[in-house]
């Protein structure tokens, strides 16, 4: 999942805001207790998205794909007074954990936190107007995640997307569904021409769409 050369990685996180004693808890536990920790955005992309709230003080975040909680808790640094993060997880097996991480920040009551299918409770949801909305689920379903989110996202908001290099599989010869399906997303964006959109190589790379 790492693009650039292991010292130019280290350097560049060297050189960037550190991560708040709870988020190196939550990275260091999700390391040693949770399966599949590399899912979790970790200290770099963290600062990325915490510097992406930054610059738009949002008031209505969307996240499909909580995990552990670190990358909500790094959006919800710099959610504008009364604004809130809905995050949802259909991993029941994390939610004590994750509420429990989310109790000890101080974004708890702008937290939002719920289980259950993503596809199902999308739909369903009142808030519009999201000026963030970040997709780091199931990828099979990106494409169909973008299209449910769309229009509650406002003009000029951004939709963010997690792994859309897939370890690097999107630019070889791979046929297996997910990497298909990312492929697949990844020019769906590139052909709309609702957004403006730009391709990071940050950690496994991130999508961005900016809604006109």
């Amino acid at each position: 999942m790492e693009f650039l050369p292991e010292l130019i990685q280290q350097y560049a996180e060297n050189h960037s805001d550190k991560e708040s004693d709870l988020l190196q808890k939550i990275a260091a536990e999700t390391q040693k207790d949770v399966a599949m920790p590399r899912m979790i955005s970790g200290h770099y992309q963290g600062r990325f998205l915490s510097m992406i709230s930054a610059m738009i003080q949002p008031k209505l975040i969307l996240e499909i794909g909580t995990y552990t909680g670190y990358s909500a808790l790094c959006m919800a640094e710099h959610l504008a007074e009364n604004g809130k993060i809905i995050t949802i997880d259909k991993n029941n097996e994390l939610e004590k954990r994750v509420r429990g991480y989310f109790s000890e920040s101080k974004y708890n009551q702008q937290i939002d936190y719920r289980i259950g299918n993503a596809i199902e409770i999308i739909p369903k949801l009142e808030e519009t107007d999201f000026d963030i909305v970040f997709i780091d689920a199931d990828k099979i379903n990106y494409t169909l995640y973008y299209d449910l989110v769309f229009e509650k996202v406002k003009s000029g908001g951004f939709i963010i997307a997690d792994n859309v290099l897939w370890s690097g599989k999107v630019v070889e010869d791979k046929k297996d569904k997910k990497t298909e399906a990312i492929k697949a997303f990844n020019q769906k964006i590139n052909e709309d021409v609702r957004v403006e959109n730009l391709l990071l190589a940050i950690r496994d790379g991130l999508m961005i769409a900016r809604k006109k």
